[in-house]
């Protein structure tokens, strides 16, 4: 029997438990074996002196004197005892009643004469023992008794998926466990290294150990073994990507750089230490013969932006052209008036491209503003802003000579029209940015085939912002508080989670809060701002917001990436439990941008002390690698990146923090493999080929 093997062949597995396991997904041995517990009890230790109550369960053999169902509800209702005595060393004929409520079925299973092990805690309730709803197994009086199942060992407990029972999955999983050929799970990682923590260790010892431990203390090797595998599978994805990139032809540009220093001369501030240093690792990888394939990532508010522009005036003073790719309209008309005001002195053609879907649902309509003197060829612009639009129609011919592409926000695209742009004969560079502070563990993984520069620092003349944990009763409070900053010329943002009121979860919506807040702030005018209006709308509130007409903005986290409205002081997010920690960094990264002192306001239900104690670390730091980090640790990568980001199913083995070590292990593993074999033709290698899938695949799914 293999892994492939569907439930319905496996010997001992009734075809009631195969269909029942199928409704909830598992088909096959391996859907099964990789269903990992989520914690294990030993159950080894049996009592022998004795009842008496316990906090803690214990394990006794038993042997059946009665049973009986007392009913209620009907014929099916009731709940079911079995009073018993211990099987062996009973002098005192001492009793205990085994009780389950709401299982009178039990009945037609557990007789009179019985022996059973059972487990669970011991309370006196009265003048009883008793142990109720306790894992119970037969040892005699039953052909078909599971020895060793589920007592007597160190149990695994299983998380459970819809109608499916504890004993019921732990039987399928034992009875697999019985048939599986260890052959069938053939090791995925090299050889380990002798002497080495995971000398003797392979794959299928490492699977059983985990369902059939023998000790406690040996499941976290096993664990870490199955880890290092499933990062060694993720690294050899992303170091064949890095790979093909560079072994792909590209442009050495290699300026003057008369026209950098001139961009650098002309800005209102210095650079930072490390925008200086992240500009000089751009600049260095541009100048080599190879495309460059980098992430520039830092805090929310660290010039990232202004660093992207000075590396597309590289690529534009070597005769080529850049794009940036921004993930939202509004975003790239922001990038589009940045770009205008810093680069028309320069003498710099800018070309904004943006679209959005006619309402009959055809054709992208294209918008398209320039400026500055025709400085080129034919009046070609050197620089190109726009959303997804960049990739269709007419402007594609217009990019011919691409130099540099810029991506903000990566995980607001799909990774196929990334690979469209860049598709594009020899490639260009690309620079990946994000406002996401990623932990090293995942640039390691996620964008483990990029080079990463990191802005570490924000700049000097940026104000001061304060977070405050509040309960949203003190709302009457807090818009006194909002009122006095609006009469003192500032704005404010208003962040609610959801689009419409939900049945399922009691968040604020943004268009009956735009109301409340309306009468709330009169006589100020409020916008409203969600994912659901057209581009052409929410631009013009955007443009009534950044003009100051508007003195608040009621929002849906469509604010989230990259909005600049230097005069907004006040952020105030309703049902702030409801977003991970790193997102409300994001999102407060709307305010502080000017030189005042920021406020951001976090709402919470009155006596949610959960929710305060969580939220408090945003009130003691800005540290955004730090929040990040935090937040990978409770919520997983997809939820820290987005799941569009991250790219990747939950890790079954690996922990992303605590793991940081096999991570890079798995790293020089994966280098090393294909070093050695590119292709992976090699006959140890040919079973990784279709975990990896094809290098058209990777650039599909990536990071998507």
């Amino acid at each position: 029997m293999t892994l492939d093997t569907p439930l319905s062949g496996v010997p001992g597995l009734s075809a009631a438990i195969a269909k029942s396991l199928g409704k909830e997904g598992f088909l096959t041995v391996e859907q099964l074996v990789l269903h990992l517990p989520s914690r294990h009890e030993d159950r080894r230790k049996m009592e022998f002196k004795g009842f008496s109550p316990s906090e803690i369960p214990v394990c006794h053999q038993v042997q059946v004197l009665s049973t009986r169902v007392m009913r209620f509800g009907g014929r099916r209702g009731g709940n079911f005892e079995a009073v018993v005595e211990a099987a062996q060393d009973n002098p005192m004929h001492q009793q205990l009643t085994l009780r389950w409520f709401g299982m009178p079925f039990l009945q037609k299973a557990i007789a009179v004469g019985m022996e059973m092990m059972v487990y669970g805690k011991i309370k006196q309730i009265k003048d009883r023992l008793v142990m109720g709803h306790p894992e119970y197994e037969v040892v005699k009086g039953d052909e078909e008794g599971d020895a060793e199942i589920h007592t007597s060992r160190i149990v695994p407990i299983y998380p459970l998926k819809g109608a499916l029972k504890q004993k019921m999955l732990r039987t399928a999983i034992w009875r697999v466990l019985e048939h599986l050929d260890d052959r069938g799970m053939a090791d995925l990682l090299p050889p380990p290294k002798a002497g080495g923590e995971f000398d003797g260790l392979g794959r299928a010892q490492a699977l059983r150990t985990l369902h059939k431990p023998s000790e406690m203390s040996v499941l976290e090797q096993a664990r870490r073994y199955l880890a290092l595998e499933e990062f060694y599978i993720l690294q050899l994805r992303v170091v064949r990507r890095r790979l093909r990139f560079k072994h792909t032809g590209g442009h050495a540009l290699k300026p003057e750089g008369k026209l950098l220093q001139q961009f650098l001369a002309s800005l209102p501030f210095a650079f930072t230490e490390a925008q200086d240093r992240s500009l000089r690792e751009i600049a260095a990888d541009m100048a080599m013969p190879q495309p460059m394939n980098r992430l520039l990532h830092g805090d929310v508010g660290s010039g990232k932006t202004v660093v992207a522009l000075a590396a597309m005036l590289i690529a534009v003073e070597s005769g080529r052209q850049g794009a940036l790719m921004a993930p939202t309209q509004i975003l790239a008309e922001q990038h589009y008036q940045n770009a205008l005001r810093l680069l028309e002195p320069l003498g710099m053609r800018v070309s904004l491209r943006t679209g959005d879907k006619k309402a009959d649902g055809g054709a992208l309509e294209l918008f398209e503003f320039k400026t500055g003197p025709t400085n080129g060829e034919a009046g070609q612009p050197h620089i190109f802003i726009g959303t997804h639009a960049l990739l269709y129609g007419e402007n594609e011919s217009a990019l011919s000579k691409l130099g540099l592409v810029v991506i903000d926000e990566q995980h607001k695209f799909g990774v196929a029209q990334r690979a469209r742009l860049i598709s594009r004969g020899e490639a260009p560079d690309v620079l990946v940015m994000t406002a996401t502070p990623i932990p090293r563990t995942l640039t390691l993984t996620m964008y483990g085939d990029l080079d990463v520069s990191t802005i570490d620092e924000r700049p000097k003349e940026r104000g001061k912002v304060i977070t405050a944990v509040r309960e949203v009763t003190k709302v009457d409070e807090v818009t006194k508080f909002v009122r006095t900053q609006i009469e003192e010329g500032r704005q404010c943002y208003i962040v609610y989670p959801l689009i419409e009121e939900s049945e399922k979860l009691d968040a604020g919506a943004a268009v009956k809060g735009h109301a409340e807040w309306t009468e709330r702030l009169t006589p100020h005018a409020v916008g409203l701002l969600h994912g659901r209006m057209d581009g052409d709308a929410k631009e013009a509130v955007m443009r009534r917001f950044r003009s100051g007409e508007l003195k608040a903005l009621v929002s849906t986290t469509v604010i989230e990436v990259g909005v600049d409205v230097p005069n907004a002081t006040v952020m105030l997010i309703h049902d702030a439990a409801r977003f991970g920690l790193a997102q409300i960094h994001q999102l407060r990264g709307r305010i502080g941008r000017g030189s005042h002192t920021s406020w951001c306001v976090l709402f919470v239900p009155k006596g949610d002390k959960e929710a305060k104690e969580r939220l408090h670390l945003l009130e003691e730091t800005h540290d955004g690698f730090r929040i990040a980090e935090e937040d990978l640790k409770r919520r997983g990568p997809g939820n820290v990146l987005g799941h569009a980001q991250s790219g990747q199913a939950p890790l079954l083995f690996g922990e992303m923090l605590a793991d940081t070590r096999l991570i890079t292990l798995a790293r020089r593993l994966a280098e090393r493999t294909l070093e050695q074999d590119p292709e992976l033709e090699k006959s140890e290698h040919l079973r990784l080929r279709p975990l990896l899938g094809n290098v058209e695949a990777d650039e599909e799914v990536g990071r998507q």
